[in-house]
């Protein structure tokens, strides 16, 4: 190696001295030691990531809160529909059941009418036999909800037997009409009146306990399940009641009044609650109250059954006297009936009055001596 050679610097193999970064400038203190004044105070941020989450929190309780609405509103429409349904449903079976309660009385009355004519007798119930039939076509046409769909069909079988009991009394009056045999006649009779009441018992039992125990289970209320009562007088169904119907119907072509004596007598005037029986003869003392009442007893005295005896109660007192009025559809011969007048709010208190009580004499009656009494009375003020 020469000395050239050695004189070559190999510089590029050192590396250059490093440089110290120049420190920061520090803000001079406050003399004191005191801060300076800060700026306005910047909101906290939350931490990157969590804006959203809550977000999504938020979205995912106001949808639940959107379901929940949802399902009780949906809840509600359907508590509304099912009570829409049901009194829907009682009120189309109520009107039924109101025109078959017209029909039961309308047989009532025939049955009852004095001097009717066998042939006009089996014409009317031909006629009510029909009105009956009609009623059962639109009861079979009503949709009721799933849950009265048995006791539905009951009610349907209640008035199927009305329609069977009319028929058999319009078929039997129409095939003993040339028959003298009484008891027979009544006794098959009294057999067709049997439907009819069957006809209420099932009624009762079947339908309106049914139906009344399903809308309290359902949590329905406001809806009243109609009754039905065909048969207006208990005593029409017995063969004690049917036997002198026919002869009273049959005893002549044009419906006469029946043979034997007729009449009426009043028995005994009972005030209630109390119970005393009034006296003819002395002057009785009646404390007067909300629940008082005059129950009048009538015995039928003749040897034949006696229809529509009304009986009147009279309190003679001024200015306005108390009128009232009511009948016994039905009664045969030795039979007593009671029949009760309530409601008497405007008595006159501290004088004597009258109070009297009055039967009507029946077709063919000729002692009326018994049909009329009279009571002296005082009404005095309940304590």
């Amino acid at each position: 190696m020469t000395q050239r050679d050695d004189d070559i610097e190999f510089d590029f193999f050192e590396e250059p001295q490093t440089q110290d970064a120049p420190e920061r400038e520090r803000a001079p203190k406050r003399p004191g030691g005191g801060r300076g004044p800060r700026g306005p105070r910047q909101p906290i941020r939350p931490p990157a990531g969590v804006t959203p989450l809550l977000r999504l929190v938020g979205l995912i309780a106001f949808a639940i809160l959107i379901i929940v609405l949802l399902v009780f509103w949906v809840q509600s429409c359907q508590s509304d529909r099912k009570r829409e349904a049901y009194k829907t449903y009682v009120a189309d079976i109520a009107r039924i059941a109101k025109d078959s309660d017209t029909i039961g009385r309308n047989l009532n009355d025939l049955l009852t009418t004095p001097g009717i004519k066998q042939t006009d007798l089996e014409k009317r119930l031909g006629g009510l036999v029909q009105q009956q039939e009609l009623g059962v076509a639109k009861a079979q046409k009503l949709s009721p909800p799933g849950p009265l769909r048995t006791a539905h069909q009951n009610a349907v079988e209640a008035l199927q037997f009305r329609v069977g009991g009319l028929r058999g009394l319009e078929d039997t009056f129409a095939s003993t009409r040339d028959s003298n045999d009484a008891a027979t006649a009544g006794g098959l009779l009294a057999a067709q009146a049997q439907r009819l009441v069957a006809s209420d018992v099932v009624w009762d039992d079947l339908f309106k306990e049914a139906a009344v125990a399903e809308l309290k289970k359902q949590d329905i209320g406001g809806v009243e399940v109609p009754d039905s009562n065909f048969v207006q007088t208990p005593d029409l169904a017995s063969t004690r009641s049917m036997v002198p119907i026919f002869q009273r119907i049959h005893g002549a072509a044009t419906g006469g009044t029946a043979t034997g004596a007729h009449g009426n007598g009043i028995g005994s005037v009972k005030v209630l609650p109390a119970g005393t029986t009034l006296s003819e003869s002395t002057e009785n003392t009646i404390e007067a109250s909300t629940d008082l009442a005059f129950a009048v007893s009538v015995t039928d005295t003749g040897d034949a059954q006696e229809v529509k005896v009304v009986v009147t109660l009279t309190i003679r007192q001024s200015p306005s006297p108390i009128v009232k009025k009511l009948t016994i559809d039905i009664i045969n011969p030795g039979e007593t009936k009671t029949v009760v007048f309530r409601d008497f709010p405007s008595v006159t208190f501290g004088e004597k009055v009258t109070l009297r009580v009055d039967v009507d004499p029946v077709d063919g009656e000729t002692n009326t001596a018994n049909n009329s009494n009279e009571y002296p009375v005082f009404f005095s003020i309940g304590g």
